[in-house]
């Protein structure tokens, strides 16, 4: 009986022991199945934060595809446009070559033909109507001469002479065989030139008052001409010549002058002779 009881009593005092191992096993298991529920709850997150940006990333790279399709499609439209516009010139221009090649053929005909034609007839004769025509010309051009010797004539000198303005009325002038002309071009203050039996220096020039200084050597004698205009003639006599000599400046510029010196005849003659000697 005794023995029973201290069974009894070491069975009842050893089974809490085994029971609270029991607890702490599972409370630690709970605590551990609680840090892995924890751990892969948190991962779980991450791995759903980077899907979503993944997402978000993939959708953006779409959207930019999107929008450079429609691009590369209104720009096909676009190319496609001026495609068929460039086409539909070049058809165009196309028909105006062939039209404008035909009219050049056509025209290289007419011009032809009618070249024939015009030979044939300078070929078989000239007609009266021609020959008339040809008359009437030479009048026209006999009516020029003529009003051209009269707008000569009309600037005439104090003495009656006959004044040139340019070099075409001067040679105009020479043609008619009344004086001896004698033409000259001085270019820098102080030049002097020989002209005819004179000598002429060139003493100043104002060129936007159309004026100039010149002195003159007649036979040994010199004399001043002062602010002389363009077309103003000066009047000398030299180696007792009944006729005076005259000198006209056509043109005046910077430090230049030119012009001519007419001289009579006979003048002229003893200048020449004298030269010579």
């Amino acid at each position: 009986m005794i023995g029973d009881q201290e069974n009894n009593q070491a069975t009842t005092e050893g089974a809490p022991r085994w029971m609270g191992l029991a607890v702490v096993g599972l409370a630690v298991v709970s605590l551990a199945g609680l840090g892995i529920g924890w751990n892969a709850s948190s991962q779980a997150h991450i791995a759903q934060q980077a899907l979503a940006a993944q997402n978000k990333t993939f959708q953006q790279n779409e959207d930019g595809l999107t929008q450079r399709i429609a691009q590369a499609e209104t720009t096909n439209n676009q190319m496609q446009g001026e495609l068929n516009l460039v086409t539909d010139k070049l058809k165009l221009t196309e028909e105006q070559l062939a039209t404008a090649r035909t009219q050049v053929k056509q025209s290289r005909a007419d011009y032809t033909k009618k070249l024939t034609a015009v030979e044939t007839t300078l070929a078989t004769k000239a007609s009266t109507d021609d020959v008339k025509a040809l008359g009437t010309d030479v009048t026209g051009v006999k009516t020029d001469l003529d009003a051209t010797k009269g707008s000569i004539q009309q600037l005439r000198g104090e003495h009656g002479e006959l004044i040139a303005r340019n070099h075409e009325e001067l040679e105009q002038l020479k043609r008619l065989g009344e004086r001896d002309y004698f033409e000259f071009n001085l270019t820098a203050k102080g030049q002097t030139q020989h002209v005819g039996s004179s000598l002429i220096e060139l003493r100043g020039v104002n060129a936007k008052k159309h004026q100039y200084t010149v002195a003159l050597t007649v036979d040994d004698i010199k004399h001043e001409e002062k602010n002389k205009g363009v077309n103003e003639p000066i009047y000398f006599y030299s180696g007792g010549a009944r006729q005076a000599s005259e000198l006209v400046v056509n043109q005046v510029g910077q430090n230049k002058i030119s012009g001519y010196l007419s001289s009579p005849k006979a003048s002229a003659q003893s200048a020449k002779a004298a030269a010579s000697n």
